[in-house]
């Protein structure tokens, strides 16, 4: 049977180039929301974080219904660090929306995601988005997006794909770049003519691959994913099991079936081939399960999800400030929270170590767990958080390390300082293509080599650059690097930071502290422009003398305090050092806190 009435889509594209904002135009004008209603502006982006950086981190789910047909719609995430979330979503539709900037044109996340589009054979339609902009090149990015296509060696269907020309904040689209739309039904009409239906045996024993999976604390976990064949329907027996055969099929019984309509979640009776449902009531069902009729079990294969490339060691805060801010501070705690996320995140990896109060925690890049631990610090969480390491690998008796694609855009005169910096950190220039009066550089540069270079890069750029990477393979490995070359300022003793030893600190390097912040022995205050670190006294008070009183010289000025944000502090921490998480402070402190102690072990060494 061919279900004409249904078709199942996703979007992806590279972060920053108006996917989520194209939905909200497919939902304003499909009739999803009434008239007067007020809709927040990205309305996918539910999560906090995704609201606050303007980006999207997990794949979600939505439909609307035009000319009859109901579209079920997947907005998937832009940035390569959460490509798990789009590499096993592609399973759950028939046909993909490629969303390219009309400046910009193809980045290596957009070939990432279309890669595993093109193997699972799906049909592509192909966006040309923000036609608007002022320096947006049409023309170009047409024949970069052809390109595209034959390097990744798409089919001729594929390579005939359409391609349409769209203003998502306008909410406009053309099949003709010099006729402006003046809505989307273009765009609509073009994904139920070209997008396949999906197909299926209504009438055989139901069988249904699990693709995501959500966590309520009322129901738990609710499985989702797309009817392959048969029919679901509630109080429904079945066996779920999985592919590899991880796991013994055990039975259960589906309690609860929703279906997506819009922004909501619908109740429903039964459901057939090709409708994406939810279901809740199947204890310990992960992403790759399959759901089967009892009297048919038959599992699907799921697809292989890449591997993390970059690890950090989660413990728990230790510092003298321990428990003070946090409302889960114990190693059980964290356990059972990094372990509840590994139900959701399938590129996820987490390992026990020697020691009961820290645990490995392996993921795809550094914004991957730098989100991890926004999210568990917003919960409640205390945590202590090393630097990230690269995963290396053994192959042919060879060690290799992770290599990542990295493709800047920046103006003329700032290539030559990014090139010193990707030189020293063992890069290879790939390409250079001139974009007007920038030019866009490409280099195959170590994952290790891209830890703590971001903000170096923004200062070589005056600002102007972006830069983007994506995991390319792994390599024998290129030799040491070096991490940071600054030492750092460190807080001699507990107490509170006072004007007057901050004063005299800040003519050592910049400082991360103001005045009032309590510190401890061994906390880093500051980053010295110099090799090796300086312990300095921030808590130091002037005393009264008999000849003059405290307050009598000039008024002490300070520079303004440099303040970090999570990812300015994993990036900046050396080996020796950790980051203090808690629900209301971020802070750099030694591994090991005391001065002396630290002093006795570099005059072992």
């Amino acid at each position: 049977m061919i279900r004409n009435d249904l078709r199942n889509i996703a979007i992806i594209a590279h972060v920053d180039h108006g996917k989520t904002t194209l939905v909200d135009g497919m939902l304003k004008q499909s009739g999803t929301f009434r008239e007067n209603q007020v809709v927040n502006e990205r309305v996918m982006d539910s999560n906090d974080i995704e609201r606050e950086r303007g980006i999207t981190i997990l794949a979600k789910n939505t439909s609307v219904v035009y000319k009859g047909v109901k579209i079920n719609i997947v907005d998937t995430p832009g940035h390569a660090d959460f490509g798990g979330e789009v590499e096993r979503i592609l399973k759950m539709v028939d046909g993909v929306i490629l969303l390219v900037d009309a400046a910009e044109g193809p980045m290596p996340q957009t070939r990432f995601v279309l890669q595993h589009a093109l193997e699972l054979g799906h049909r592509v339609i192909i966006v040309i988005n923000k036609i608007d902009r002022p320096d947006a090149r049409i023309d170009e990015v047409i024949d970069e997006c052809y390109e595209l296509l034959m390097d990744l060696n798409a089919s001729d269907e594929q390579l005939d794909s359409p391609i349409l020309f769209c203003s998502g904040r306008d909410g406009t689209a053309s099949a003709d770049e010099n006729v402006p739309g003046t809505d989307l039904t273009p765009f609509f009409d073009k994904i139920l003519e070209y997008i396949p239906a999906p197909e299926g045996e209504p009438e055989e024993p139901l069988q249904l691959l699990v693709s995501s999976i959500d966590y309520n604390d009322y129901v738990g976990r609710i499985a989702i994913g797309k009817i392959e064949r048969g029919s679901i329907k509630v109080n429904q027996e079945v066996i779920i099991g999985d592919y590899h055969e991880t796991k013994k099929p055990y039975r259960g019984k589906i309690v609860t079936l929703y279906q997506i309509a819009g922004l909501e979640r619908v109740p429903a009776e039964t459901a057939t081939v090709g409708d994406i449902v939810c279901i809740s009531g199947i204890e310990n069902i992960t992403i790759g399960d399959t759901i089967c009729d009892t009297s048919k079990f038959e599992p699907l294969p799921f697809v292989k999800i890449s591997e993390p490339t970059v690890e950090m060691t989660f413990s728990v805060n230790d510092s003298p400030f321990a428990g003070r801010e946090g409302k889960y501070v114990t190693s059980r705690h964290l356990r059972e929270r990094l372990f509840r996320e590994l139900l959701k995140d399938v590129s996820l990896r987490v390992s026990e170590t020697d020691s009961t109060d820290s645990f490995k925690v392996a993921g795809r890049g550094e914004m991957h767990l730098s989100i991890l631990i926004e999210n568990m610090r917003r919960e409640g969480y205390e945590m202590g958080v090393s630097t990230p390491r690269v995963l290396y690998k053994e192959i042919d008796g060879k060690l290799c390390e992770p290599i990542e694609e990295l493709v800047v855009d920046v103006p003329e005169t700032s290539v030559g300082a990014v090139m010193e910096k990707m030189g020293t950190r063992k890069a290879e220039m790939v390409s250079m293509t001139p974009m007007g009066s920038r030019m866009r550089v490409v280099f195959h540069v170590p994952a290790r080599g891209l830890f703590g270079y971001r903000n170096e890069f923004l200062t070589d750029t005056k600002g102007e650059g972006i830069m983007n990477s994506v995991f390319y393979g792994y390599e024998q490995y290129k030799g040491d690097i070096p991490r940071r070359l600054n030492g750092s300022l460190v807080a001699f003793e507990s107490g509170e930071a006072v004007t007057y030893g901050l004063y005299n600190a800040q003519e050592r390097g910049a400082l991360f502290i103001g005045a009032g912040t309590p510190v401890y022995e061994g906390m880093i205050v500051g980053v010295s422009p110099k090799p090796g670190d300086l312990v300095v006294n921030v808590c130091k008070k002037k005393h009264l003398t008999n000849t003059r009183a405290s307050g009598s010289d000039d008024a002490l000025r300070l520079i303004p305090p440099r303040i970090l944000s999570l990812e300015d502090s994993l990036e900046f921490i050396a080996d020796d050092e950790l980051v203090e998480v808690t629900p209301k402070n971020i802070r750099l402190r030694k591994k090991t806190l005391s001065n002396i102690q630290r002093a006795k072990d570099r005059a072992k060494l």
